[in-house]
């Protein structure tokens, strides 16, 4: 099993409840193939870098999980076959970067960042 992250845009002429429900989907698909999600986050509506499809907004939305490597191909075929999908992408996450994840979740700041006064 490995962690992954998948940010996934969908098309913004959704409704609320189709947004909700293509999440849903996705989540459903990964718990059926023997994976777990540690954490699932809509952004919401957010501006593009550049028009995709003639659009300039979409829905994102940001799920991690830790699923067996062969699923991917399995998830990236759903996610292609669905027209709401308009672009995806999966990052592998090591171990640094689940903990970060993690400490970033529960509110913890990272030496970094400036406490505010």
């Amino acid at each position: 099993m490995s962690n992954y992250e998948l940010m996934v845009i969908f098309t913004p002429v959704l409704s609320e409840d189709d947004y909700k429900n293509a999440q849903k989907k996705f989540e459903s698909l990964v718990k059926e193939n023997g994976g777990s999600i540690t954490h699932s986050k809509p952004w919401g509506l957010k501006s593009l870098a550049y028009p995709i499809a003639k659009k300039t907004t979409g829905l994102y939305w940001v799920m991690e999980y830790s699923a067996p490597t062969s699923f991917n191909e399995k998830l990236k075929i759903q996610l292609l076959r669905d027209e709401s999908v308009m672009r995806h992408m999966f990052t592998v996450l090591d171990k640094y970067a689940v903990e970060y994840n993690a400490k970033k979740r529960g509110g913890v700041h990272s030496s970094n960042q400036k406490a505010e006064v």
